[in-house]
């Protein structure tokens, strides 16, 4: 992979990539079409990402990616019959963008805004490469395909940084500090000819940050080889909720304890101390043997609302309230996602954000 030339590193210096609870212009969403994602759960699933198309466009505008306008039909159909009027259809813009499967966090757009000079673009998206963490499943050309065509569709600007990179496997505070882990990062079926070293410098570089902090391993379960949106969120500057296990017997009980240590010594890109606050882990949670990686860690922030998944169990009040607390003068919602997470992924990494832009000045 080239090094950016020194033009672009020239235009880049100045992007940010907003925090999460920054305000957005719009989420994107991609309605579920592979079966082999879900198996055996597909139909109990298709309701559930209706009521998550209704409750995103109950805060602000959706992006919903479909196949087809046949998709399309039949998700509108869908969604009016589970959500009734609460549906709100007037803000679901049905896009119809072909894609393997319907993770858009990780092989969808990263935006980043510019806030200067005025003869430059106020917003870019970034299209990082795609490879289906690590070559795991079937095809993703068309996933990998999904910021170029969403660009055409919605009419922003996209740029390949030359890096595989999935949006799970970041976390920002919009202030200069990036959250990561080196059991995705640094594994080798991602970015095999980049050390940590030039993971940072690449990082830096297109996202704006001048601090990057490494956690460990990921939890149980997660094919993604532990992305950190299951393990630890910023929810304000300078401030990281993350998720814990009590009981010592458990597989995520040694993994989140270490993590859990590394965040309690960590500094922010300003020299802060990290304030940690926790989030409990939901009981084990299993599907014909396998364990998933349920974590309440997987929530969503919007413009005036936060979504988590929820497995109905005891802790669901708990992550509730404390994300209540955490996020105050939001609405925070919960969806239940047994059934979806046997997908391996729940309702963080089925969306992307697409902040607002900046206006440019000199």
């Amino acid at each position: 992979m080239k090094s950016p030339s020194p033009a672009s590193a020239r235009l880049a210096a100045a992007y940010r990539m907003p925090a999460e609870w920054e305000p957005h212009l719009a989420t994107y969403l991609v309605w579920p079409h592979n079966r082999d994602t879900w198996p055996g759960k597909f139909d109990a699933i298709v309701p559930v990402f209706a009521r998550i198309a209704a409750t995103i466009a109950e805060f602000e505008p959706l992006r919903l990616l479909v196949a087809d306008n046949a998709m399309a039909e039949a998700a509108r159909e869908t969604i009016l019959a589970v959500n009734g009027p609460a549906s709100r259809l007037d803000r679901i813009k049905f896009t119809v963008v072909a894609t393997n499967d319907s993770w858009i966090r990780d092989h969808g757009p990263i935006f980043v805004n510019r806030a200067a000079p005025a003869d430059a673009p106020a917003q870019v998206a970034l299209d990082f490469g795609f490879n289906s963490w690590g070559e795991k499943y079937g095809a993703f050309d068309l996933d990998d395909a999904v910021p170029r065509r969403l660009g055409e569709r919605w009419g922003f600007e996209v740029i390949e940084p030359p890096m595989v990179l999935e949006g799970g496997s970041i976390e920002v505070d919009g202030a200069g500090t990036l959250l990561t882990t080196e059991s995705c990062l640094l594994n080798p079926n991602r970015n095999p000819a980049l050390d940590r070293a030039e993971i940072e410098r690449r990082l830096k570089y297109w996202l704006g940050v001048s601090s990057v902090l490494w956690l460990g391993e990921g939890i149980a379960g997660d094919d993604t080889d532990g992305h950190v949106d299951d393990l630890a969120r910023f929810v304000a500057p300078a401030t990281v909720v993350t998720v814990v296990e009590d009981n010592s017997r458990d597989e995520n009980y040694r993994v989140l304890a270490d993590n859990l240590k590394r965040l309690k010594t960590m500094r922010d890109a300003g020299g802060r101390a990290l304030k940690v606050e926790t989030l409990p882990m939901p009981p084990a949670l299993y599907h014909e043997g396998t364990r998933v990686p349920a974590s309440y860690a997987n929530f969503y922030i919007l413009n005036g609302g936060v979504i988590l998944p929820t497995f109905d169990c005891p802790h669901d009040a708990t992550a509730i309230a404390t994300l209540g607390r955490l996020f105050p003068g939001r609405r925070v919602v919960g969806i239940p996602s047994r059934d979806l997470v046997w997908g391996l992924g729940a309702i963080h990494c089925l969306t992307q954000q697409h902040p607002e832009r900046l206006i440019a000045r000199a």
